[in-house]
């Protein structure tokens, strides 16, 4: 049934493909489902090596019954803010942990990156982190200190002195920037290793052409980061034909 939850006969359909060595497009062409959809299951439940259908199955009941709400303590429950429906804004956030996965990054780390992206303010402290995604306070910290090493996020003191994690503009252009440089020691190493292997002979060439391409590849990022991190610094303005266009901050 597109458009509804995954049964347990689908997901053994997508076990069966992820044993074929099928895409995610493909499987999801099958199931006549979003490829969004299969790719956000088998991330969530292991991944393709260690995807089990009964497994997936289960845990996904469980999940379902744990985030049944429970009963308003006051009057009202606090509603969601600037009118956000918050089952979408819930699904919006597993799809962008689910893609921050598929890019390489650890599960809790994609889910932390994720609260702070979809904050408003862009900073939460460790309690605040903690809270929303009901998990420990280690596992916040271990997650952060990965976030900094690839200078992801920041932190800083705020009044009441504890430390706020923030993603900013500026972290975006600085990431890019680290993440071309690191290319920098391979480069070196490949050509060390022209020099030991004999310039003519083809494992040489082989790293020759490594280090050329890395080269080329880093030197085009940070041209293109320079030329584009004012993109970074733009408010979106209202056009006459309601069109949203980037202006600079003055």
């Amino acid at each position: 049934m597109p458009g509804g939850r995954l049964t347990q006969s689908e997901r053994r359909q997508i076990a069966l493909g992820l044993a074929d060595n099928l895409p995610y497009a493909e499987i999801a062409r099958r199931l006549e489902r979003p490829t969004s959809t299969i790719t956000r299951e088998v991330m969530r439940n292991g991944g393709p090596t260690a995807y089990r259908a009964d497994l997936a199955h289960r845990a996904t009941e469980h999940r379902a019954r744990r985030r049944r709400p429970a009963a308003p303590r006051g009057p009202q429950s606090a509603p969601a803010p600037h009118g956000r429906d918050a089952e979408a804004v819930t699904a919006y956030e597993e799809t962008l942990t689910t893609v921050l996965m598929a890019s390489g990054l650890p599960k809790m780390t994609a889910r932390v990156l994720t609260c702070l992206f979809t904050s408003d303010a862009g900073s939460l402290t460790a309690s605040q982190l903690a809270q929303h995604l009901q998990v420990s306070p280690a596992s916040i910290s271990k997650a952060i200190a990965f976030l900094e090493s690839q200078s992801l996020v920041r932190r800083e003191r705020d009044e009441r002195r504890r430390d706020r994690y923030i993603v900013d503009d500026e972290l975006f252009y600085q990431a890019t920037i680290a993440s071309a440089r690191a290319n920098d020691q391979l480069v070196e190493t490949a050509r060390q290793g022209v020099t030991v292997l004999g310039p003519d002979t083809p494992a040489a060439a082989r790293l020759e052409n490594i280090a050329r391409f890395l080269d080329f590849i880093s030197e085009s990022i940070t041209r293109a980061a320079e030329q584009a991190r004012e993109v970074l610094h733009t408010k979106p303005r209202t056009a006459p034909d309601d069109t949203t266009q980037p202006t600079p901050d003055r």
